[in-house]
C-alpha cells in the first residue's frame, strides 16, 4: 500500500538580462511504501518519511514535499490488465448510483477489480462477477492492495443468471447489456450501463423496459495556469464511453 506522495519541483534554469533566473519545468512525483527512497535527485530515509510531513530533504539537500497517500493515489497504482474505466468516468458513476452503508451492489464484469472497489468504499457489499479467472485473480489482488474487504468476485455469466435478489445498484460493463435479466434489481433501483458504441446503446435503450433517465459522454479539458499563461491544454480526454443511467420500474 501507499504510504507517502513525493512531490519535486523541477526546474530549467536560463539567462535573461545578465542573470540566471529558474522556469518551472513540471513536477516529479514519487511514490513510497517502505524503505529508502532512491532517486535522481538523492535519496530519502525511511525514518525521515516516516515522521515529516510537508518540506523533507535527500541526503544531497535536494528538496522534496512530502504527502500522505489517499484512495486516489492508491488506486493509481494497481495493475489494470484488461480495459478499465477512466476518473471522469468513475466519478460520474458513483455519484448516480446513490449509494449508502446499507447498500448491495452487482457488479458485471469484474475486470481488474476496479469499479468494484470504488464502490466498495460507500457500500455494504458488492458482489462482482466475470466470466474470465485471470481477470478475477487480478481483481482479487488489487482489491486486496487497495484493503477493500467487502467486495465478493465470483465466476459466472450474468447472460445466464445473477442470484442476488433485492439489488439496489446494478453496473454492467458488458458487450450485450440487453441479455441481462434484471429482475432481481428492486424497484426504484439504479442500473449503470458502460458502453463504448453509439450502436449498443440503441440496442439497450430500443429494446429496455426500464425507464432510462439519461445517456451521456463525459468529455474532460484540463487547463495549464500559469502566470498570466491561462489556456486549454493542448491534449483532452474525449470519447472513452457512454454512460446509460436506467431506473428499475
Amino acid at each position: 500500500m501507499i504510504k507517502k506522495i513525493l512531490l519535486r519541483d523541477q526546474k530549467k534554469y536560463i539567462m535573461k538580462d545578465g542573470e540566471v533566473q529558474a522556469t518551472a519545468k513540471g513536477v516529479k512525483k514519487y511514490y513510497w511504501t517502505a524503505g529508502d527512497l532512491h532517486t535522481p535527485d538523492g535519496i530519502l530515509k525511511e525514518k525521515d518519511l516516516e515522521t515529516t510531513k510537508g518540506k523533507v530533504l535527500s541526503h544531497s539537500g535536494k528538496e522534496f514535499f512530502a504527502l500522505d497517500a489517499n484512495f486516489l493515489d492508491q488506486i493509481k497504482r494497481i495493475n489494470r490488465g484488461p480495459q478499465t474505466l477512466v476518473l471522469k468516468d468513475l466519478g460520474y458513476i458513483l455519484m448516480h448510483a446513490g449509494l449508502n452503508k446499507d447498500s448491495i451492489v452487482v457488479d458485471a464484469g469484474a475486470g481488474c477489480g476496479l469499479l468494484a472497489a470504488v464502490l466498495g468504499k460507500y457500500a455494504n457489499k458488492v458482489i462482482s462477477y466475470d466470466m474470465n479467472k485471470e481477470h478475477l485473480a487480478l481483481a482479487e489482488k488489487n482489491l486486496k492492495f487497495l484493503q477493500i474487504t467487502n467486495v465478493e468476485l465470483k465466476e459466472g455469466n450474468v447472460y445466464e443468471k445473477i442470484d442476488e435478489k433485492e439489488i439496489d445498484v446494478l453496473t454492467l460493463d458488458l458487450p450485450e447489456p440487453w441479455r441481462v435479466n434484471l429482475d432481481g434489481v428492486k424497484n426504484g433501483g439504479t442500473i449503470i450501463i458502460y458502453l463504448p458504441s453509439i450502436a449498443q446503446v440503441t440496442e439497450f435503450c430500443n429494446t429496455t423496459k426500464e425507464h432510462v433517465q439519461k445517456v451521456v459522454e463525459i468529455i474532460e479539458r484540463e487547463w495549464h495556469v500559469q502566470g498570466k499563461k491561462v489556456r486549454p491544454k493542448s491534449e483532452m480526454l474525449g470519447h472513452t464511453a457512454f454512460l446509460i443511467i436506467v431506473r428499475k420500474l
